[in-house]
């Protein structure tokens, strides 16, 4: 009889070594390198070394079975890792002089597929298999330097990877910690979730790898010989082995998700009611829920979805929901309440979606701690029906944890996982278009056609094509030639790459 093993050895996966994927991609900028220190006054024989920063995404991918074809319906799961190179800078002096920044760096055009498997997220062992020599090499390249020949002469150059595009489910998995119900409610801090509801916004990011690793070893060891209670408290929730480093932050993506949620969900709950009526029944509030999904459906067309998603938190965070919320719900009091929550959300969010808050949102960001404690008093005065003894594990982020991010990284928008979630589209698009039918072959069609989707060099030579098509090419071709703007989202409006 055969055994059959648990976790397919051969999994489906294709990837590119880290450091030839990240020498192709520099290659690519050769032009933009050039170009960056001409723009800076830096002399072109310059050799370095130039610091090249890299932000890390890493998704997993709902159902990707293949819609046709017999045989029994397995969910095929796929898991996507990514990289976007943010910027590179030239030490001159004492200062860094920035060679290149990225401009859009939650496009899908400049998120680059390292990796592609199809596996799920959630299978720890296949997940470490196939990505700890991925990391091998990205440890091995923190401390090394990489020459390369660019415009001519040979240039150094050094790398900081920076894991930021990961939500927190995966941090969760990859960092060793509980999963998101647990009572450790944080990634960035040591906060239970009724300390975090009871201090809603004092609080500093203590976390990193390091800790977790070595809060992981005490975990196995046991040193002080204590009962299981003891030993969870004292690493607070770190129970497996983390093998990916990731950057505690804030993923501004499923921050806005995240948040959608506990709206959607406070409105049902004040359509019912349930400041004075807490033991409804699981039927009262199905009904408060098709009530205000047949609202948003007819007021704001707004058509109910089973998951979240980005689109619709996007569109259900507006004043003009909160006036139609405010129509099923009869007290003056609990209007005013609602208007003032979704206000202050409103002048908090652009902080943390912004790429550079400092110059996009100076105001909002001035007033942040200001309004984070505003809104921290409505959830535990107002609505402390819900809020008492506990809170969700992103509503303390976004209050307790954005002005160190934003003071740490001067952004929390740009480092955001969207270019990657973005790119989850390109994936579906190229396995349908053009890729071999075996599964094994399929993998690297579609991860070489994505990979030559994100070339910098190739979208400057299509915008060039294109402006060279279109009618008023003489006033358009300087405009479009350096520009490679022109294919932002492309999604959207071209449905891909015309050639």
């Amino acid at each position: 009889s055969s055994s059959v093993d648990d976790y397919p050895v051969d999994t489906i996966a294709k990837r590119f070594r880290y450091d030839s994927a990240l020498v192709s991609a520099l290659m690519d900028m050769e032009e933009d390198i050039l170009e960056g220190m001409r723009s800076q006054d830096l002399e072109d024989y310059l050799s370095g070394p130039f610091t090249v920063v890299v932000k890390e995404s890493c998704d997993g991918m709902g159902d990707v079975s293949e819609k046709h074809g017999s045989g029994p319906v397995v969910p095929e799961k796929a898991v996507r890792f990514s990289f976007t190179i943010m910027k590179i800078t030239i030490a001159q002096g004492s200062q860094n002089m920035s060679v290149f920044e990225e401009a859009k760096p939650n496009s899908e055009l400049c998120c680059k597929p390292l990796c592609l498997m199809l596996a799920d997220e959630s299978d720890h062992e296949t997940l470490t298999a196939i990505l700890s020599p991925l990391m091998a090499e990205r440890e091995a390249m923190k401390s090394s330097e990489l020459m390369l020949e660019v415009g001519g002469i040979l240039r150094t150059f050094k790398f900081i990877f920076r894991g930021t595009g990961y939500d927190e489910k995966l941090v969760r998995e990859v960092e060793g910690l509980e999963a998101s119900g647990s009572v450790y409610v944080c990634t960035l801090c040591d906060a239970t979730r009724l300390e975090a509801s009871q201090n809603l916004v004092f609080h500093s990011i203590t976390r990193s790898h390091t800790e977790n690793l070595g809060r992981y070893e005490v975990w196995r060891s046991n040193p002080y010989h204590e009962t299981v209670e003891e030993l969870r408290d004292r690493v607070k929730g770190v129970s497996a082995k983390p093998f990916i480093e990731t950057v505690p932050s804030i993923d501004a993506l499923h921050c806005d998700i995240g948040n959608a949620a506990e709206f959607y969900k406070i409105f049902q709950l004040e359509i019912g009611e349930a400041y004075k009526n807490p033991s409804a029944s699981k039927e009262e509030r199905k009904r408060w829920q098709a009530t205000l999904d047949k609202h948003l459906r007819k007021k704001m067309s707004l058509k109910p979805i089973m998951r979240m998603n980005g689109n619709f938190a996007r569109k259900l965070m507006t004043k003009e929901t909160v006036e139609a919320v405010c129509e099923l719900i009869p007290s003056e009091e609990r209007h005013e309440a609602l208007r003032e929550l979704m206000g202050l959300y409103l002048k908090m969010k652009p902080v943390w979606r912004s790429s550079c808050p400092a110059r996009e949102c100076p105001d909002s960001l001035c007033q942040y701690s200001f309004n984070s404690q505003r809104f921290a008093e409505l959830l535990s005065t107002k609505f402390k029906y819900r809020y008492e003894g506990k809170i969700t594990n992103y509503f303390h982020k976004t209050l307790a944890h954005v002005p160190e991010i934003i003071e740490r990284d001067g952004s929390i928008g740009a480092w955001a996982s969207e270019g990657n979630e973005s790119g989850n589209k390109l994936f579906r698009r190229f396995r349908k278009m053009n890729a071999r039918q075996s599964k094994c072959y399929e993998m690297e069609d579609v991860l070489k056609h994505h990979w030559l989707y994100t070339s910098k060099y190739l979208q400057k030579f299509m915008n060039a094509h294109n402006a060279l098509k279109s009618p008023g090419f003489a006033v358009n071709a300087q405009a479009s030639l350096g520009e490679p703007s022109g294919m932002e989202d492309s999604l959207e409006s071209q449905d891909s790459m015309e050639f």
